[in-house]
């Protein structure tokens, strides 16, 4: 009976053992990882509310939001409850982990607007409203970051993903703050251009409605999509001056998506490169990825007469080399390349240059 609750114990321990995700601050900034869309039981989702808090505290994110659904709730004839409920269920778990619960709900609605979700609410049950302007409306008179749910999402736009009139219309009306360039398995290289056109905050996240193993597979060193945050603090109000204020990278598969303001520095702290030996025809760099990143490298347009590697993968921890070869005797140059998974417009990765 005691080596069984041993056992059991352990097993308890094993589980709730955190992975922190290794990717480096900026400077005055740490990085938060964050997922902003999630359900439980108490919308369409399948597990219970502190479900959602353990996942999140074992794959090593900071923040979390549930944000059931306003107007779809299938299992409500066997869950009696308000729109508040699976964020007051999750607050004593949340405070004994450690992970910021930003309470949300997401707007409900068909094509157009769609999915919307509105997070940093005071209280959710008054966005229960018949006409979907007065929804958004009373989110924005709580003050709540409002962002639109996969814009490119096949059953609400079957062909092409389009910005409608009342797209328009809400960020006009100040109703829109952000928009998923990521949900999921899904990536919407529209809705990158346009946050960079409308100045909007770049989101990621994994939408979870199964248990989460379910959907990745951690063994292969898969992970959700997700938000990585650059605050001042590590508190909701820190994560809500950086998303006002367009601090963010999706971290999608191997992809990081970002403002090449952003993703710029964020790339120099992923690496550390060092100048290792130099003649006269030849110049060798050690390159140090200390990261849980992928980085992924294509040499671009540049001197002929630099000899340097045409691609290179950088796996997570590695440390590798990059020989550069000076033919017509050149003393230096530029190494051009492009960081091909770190996305800063569509079909466009980050340009970098190491100074030879």
């Amino acid at each position: 009976m005691g080596v069984a609750l041993a056992a059991m114990c352990l097993m308890s321990a094993q589980a709730q053992r955190r992975n922190e995700i290794q990717v480096p601050n900026l400077n005055g900034y740490t990085t938060l990882k964050c997922d902003f869309h999630m359900h439980s039981v108490f919308s369409d989702g399948l597990v219970w509310p502190t479900v959602r808090v353990d996942e999140a505290y074992r794959e090593g994110l900071d923040a979390i939001s549930l944000t059931e659904h306003i107007e779809y709730r299938p299992h409500k004839k066997d869950i009696i409850a308000d729109h508040n409920r699976s964020y007051e269920l999750s607050q004593k778990q949340a405070k004994k982990l450690g992970i910021l619960l930003i309470r949300g709900s997401e707007i409900t609605r068909s094509m157009p607007p769609g999915h919307f979700n509105a997070i940093f609410l005071n209280d959710s049950n008054p966005l229960e409203q018949k006409a979907y302007k007065d929804a958004f409306n009373e989110a924005k008179k709580q003050g709540a970051f409002i962002f639109w749910n996969h814009p490119g999402w096949a059953r609400q736009q079957p062909d092409s993903t389009l910005w409608w009139p009342e797209h328009t219309q809400l960020y006009n009306d100040g109703c829109m703050h952000g928009i998923e360039v990521a949900n999921g398995g899904l990536f919407m290289p529209e809705a990158i251009q346009w946050c960079l056109d409308k100045n909007l905050t770049m989101i990621g996240t994994s939408d979870i409605h199964q248990p989460i193993q379910t959907d990745y597979d951690f063994s292969k060193g898969e992970h959700r999509t997700m938000t990585f945050v650059f605050a001042k603090e590590r508190s909701p109000e820190g994560i809500r001056e950086a998303l006002d204020n367009r601090r963010t990278a999706v971290y999608y598969r191997e992809l990081v998506i970002g403002r090449e303001e952003i993703l710029r520095p964020f790339f120099e702290k992923c690496v550390d490169i060092k100048e290792v030996k130099r003649t006269e025809k030849e110049v060798t760099f050690s390159v140090m990825n200390a990261t849980d990143l992928v980085l992924k490298l294509k040499k671009t347009a540049h001197n002929p007469s630099l000899v340097y590697f045409r691609e290179m993968t950088l796996k997570p921890h590695t440390q590798h080399t990059i020989s550069v070869k000076f033919e017509n005797g050149i003393k230096g140059g530029d190494c051009n390349f492009e960081v091909t998974n770190f996305i800063v417009a569509p079909d466009k990765g980050l340009d970098y240059t190491i100074k030879l």
